[in-house]
């Protein structure tokens, strides 16, 4: 989750695709997606429903960092002397 929140971090206001970051963070699609909907259940991401830019193609989620997404990567990256289970509240 801490790699994904620092990828997602580097532009907290852009909608990113789930591929974009599976190549950002090199983290897998079976990984990748469980983390991004416990981000989203946790109010760490926020998701949406795009429709495509190509015809035939089908709607994709993007994902964005809310307000707490940020913060929280933010204190990580200031704050490595604490526990990441702490700072993530696993």
């Amino acid at each position: 989750m801490l790699t994904l929140l620092v990828a997602m971090a580097d532009q907290p206001q852009d909608w990113r695709h789930g591929y974009d970051l599976m190549k950002d963070t090199g983290i897998s699609s079976g990984t990748l997606y469980p983390l991004l909907v416990r981000m989203t259940e946790q109010g760490l991401s926020e998701a949406e429903w795009r429709e495509p830019i190509q015809a035939g193609r089908p709607p994709r989620h993007v994902y964005r960092l809310t307000a707490a997404g940020v913060s929280l990567a933010r204190s990580i990256g200031n704050d490595r002397a604490q526990p990441v289970g702490e700072m993530l509240r696993i």
